[in-house]
């Protein structure tokens, strides 16, 4: 694993798997360039990478926040992920972590590096043969948003009469069920709002 030709990702977005119910795809995209690794994920690794990309806080720590709330507390520190190999339609995935003294790599799914990456605010990366392996161009790459929306195409209408205060009651009501995915459509909204 030679570390020159490591590449940087990004997490582009979310979106629902069209080939696997309950599933949905992470997708990453290199820092320079336009490709994208699309990683099918499931729901629970999902709901835990949204809430973090959507800014949420639960009312209870996640179990990605109890393996950070526990890394900190003995002094440890994800520095950075790395993808380090794809075989067959399985990515790999380790953590570099250091504990002030050594540094100590530990095996991962991907899904849950990513989250991991996200609550670490670590880089992820990965090796040019996996991206060319696995990279796909979009062609509208470019006119991309920063993060692929979750948002289903009717909650505009939903909250559409809804008032920024009682907006702000269903995002409080939503986030204390633990139903991001509502809580997310919600955020949209109001910022929205806040754009107009």
């Amino acid at each position: 694993m030679d570390s020159h030709n490591k590449i940087k990702l990004n997490i582009l977005g979310l979106s629902y798997s069209q080939t696997q119910s309950g599933a949905y795809a992470l997708v990453l995209a290199e820092e320079d360039g336009d490709r994208r690794i699309p990683i099918i994920i499931g729901g629970v690794e999902a709901q835990s990478i949204a809430i973090k990309l959507e800014g949420l806080e639960p009312p209870r720590p996640l179990t990605h926040d109890l393996f950070f709330n526990f890394a900190n507390t003995f002094n440890i520190q994800v520095l950075e992920v790395i993808i380090y190999k794809l075989e067959e339609g399985i990515f790999y995935s380790e953590l570099v972590c250091q504990d002030g003294a050594n540094e100590i790599r530990i095996d991962s799914r991907t899904s849950d590096a990513v989250a991991l990456a996200l609550r670490f605010n670590c880089p992820i990366y990965t090796y040019e043969e996996i991206i060319d392996k696995a990279g796909i161009v979009l062609e509208f790459g470019k006119k991309e948003s920063s993060k692929a929306k979750t948002t289903t195409k009717g909650s505009a209408n939903r909250y559409g009469k809804k008032t920024i205060e009682e907006l702000q009651d269903l995002l409080e009501e939503a986030i204390s069920k633990e139903d991001y995915e509502k809580a997310s459509e919600i955020r949209d909204e109001i910022n929205k709002r806040h754009n107009e």
